[in-house]
């Protein structure tokens, strides 16, 4: 039986949110889908789906990182972390490259729905370096 491979952007997004948002082992529990955009369509440049915070210990949450869909593609935007984020990514065989800009960022790209369980280790990686 072949298995079809999902490659279709948001859809990608939407996967990676539930796995996120489903998920409260290791330093996941902390992290939150916000500010979801339900209508997002897919564009070449990337379409911000949603943000995610991650909760601090006094109350509120502050921006971790954005996700954006493309066509093909699914890319995540790293605000806190950056350095980690690209250790943990390509440990894992995550596309990733800096993003220059003032605060750097780092981009991970998850370019298929079998990608999702990785990007999520990724950001277990980068929250848990947060609190060391």
């Amino acid at each position: 039986m072949v298995e079809a491979r999902i490659t279709d952007g948001r859809r990608i997004a939407e996967l990676l949110a539930s796995e996120l948002d489903g998920r409260e082992d290791g330093h996941l529990e902390r992290l939150a889908v916000v500010d979801a955009d339900t209508d997002v369509e897919p564009t070449a440049d990337g379409a911000r789906a949603y943000d995610i915070e991650r909760a601090r210990p006094a109350g509120g949450g502050a921006l971790f990182a954005r996700v954006f869909v493309h066509e093909d593609r699914t890319r995540v935007e790293f605000e806190r972390g950056q350095e980690r984020a690209a250790d943990a990514a390509e440990a894992v065989g995550l596309r990733v490259r800096p993003k220059a800009t003032t605060p750097p960022k780092t981009l991970v790209f998850v370019e298929d729905g079998g990608e999702v369980k990785r990007a999520t280790d990724v950001f277990d990686e980068v929250s848990r370096s947060l609190e060391e």
